[in-house]
């Protein structure tokens, strides 16, 4: 059994994990964090992570970049692994949760949905192949209630194109301001905010006479879930160390 404490517990995304959780015979919820301790669950819920003193295998967050630091505090002090699921985080704050894995084992991916770990492998293997053909642009809609744009997930595509790239790309997101031809070096990057869309993601290769397009879209939550909850379990009883989605999908196959 993993017993698991849910950090933003009282969210759309941690009521989502709470369900699947519950419904799950391998998991456990045996506390929630919230800013809203009203609200009745399953499982006590307190304000603030360091309320609980009870036994913990992990930590999932889901909730805001501001509450890194006491996440990582309480981990640390309590050797606890801890699942980072949330977006928008400053390089300041990778940089604090990296220090942090010297520590703890801490897991980290933009985007926990499975499908798209497997988009962001399959555009690294097209962006190896298509390399100074192709210009790659990256397309990203989310609902409008989403508040950092580009999304993680867009520069998580992003940066892993870049890292395949035999040159250093240059990102452009806002093609209004800038008059000039496009350069090969660039990967532009969109992003859309409407109505209640959950999460789509498109890569576009576009080539002489030809385009191919990569996409994955997101219907529920749902499948973010389900990425946090297997994360959960793959790291229960793991040393301090940076993991990420592509080792939990490595260890799965």
């Amino acid at each position: 059994m993993t017993r698991i404490i849910m950090n933003g517990c009282n969210g759309k995304m941690g009521q989502v994990i709470s369900r699947l959780a519950d419904e799950d015979s391998e998991t456990e919820i045996v506390c929630g964090v919230d800013i809203n301790t009203e609200k009745k669950n399953s499982y006590p819920v307190v304000g603030s992570i360091d309320e609980f003193d009870g036994k913990a295998d992990v930590v999932i967050d889901f909730s805001h970049p501001s509450c890194l630091t006491s996440i990582l505090s309480y981990c640390k002090r309590t050797k606890t692994p801890v699942i980072l699921a949330t977006t928008g985080y400053s390089e300041e704050q990778k940089n604090e949760f990296k220090a942090a894995s010297e520590e703890i084992p801490v897991f980290f991916s933009a985007n926990m949905s499975l499908g798209i770990n497997l988009l962001i492998s399959l555009a690294k293997q097209a962006a190896k192949l298509l390399e100074g053909s192709f210009d790659i642009e990256i397309v990203e809609r989310h609902h409008n209630k989403k508040i950092d744009a580009p999304s993680g997930t867009a520069l998580a595509i992003a940066d892993a194109i870049d890292e395949t790239l035999s040159y250093p790309a240059e990102y452009v997101f806002d093609r209004h301001s800038v008059r000039r031809k496009r350069k090969n070096t660039e990967i532009g990057i969109s992003a859309v905010r409407g109505g209640t869309i959950v999460g789509d993601h498109e890569i576009i290769f576009a080539g002489n006479d030809e385009v191919i397009e990569l996409s994955h879209h997101a219907h529920s939550k749902e499948v973010f879930a389900v990425g946090a909850i297997k994360a959960a379990k793959y790291m229960a009883g793991k040393r301090a160390g940076m993991y990420d989605m592509n080792m939990l999908v490595e260890a799965t196959i």
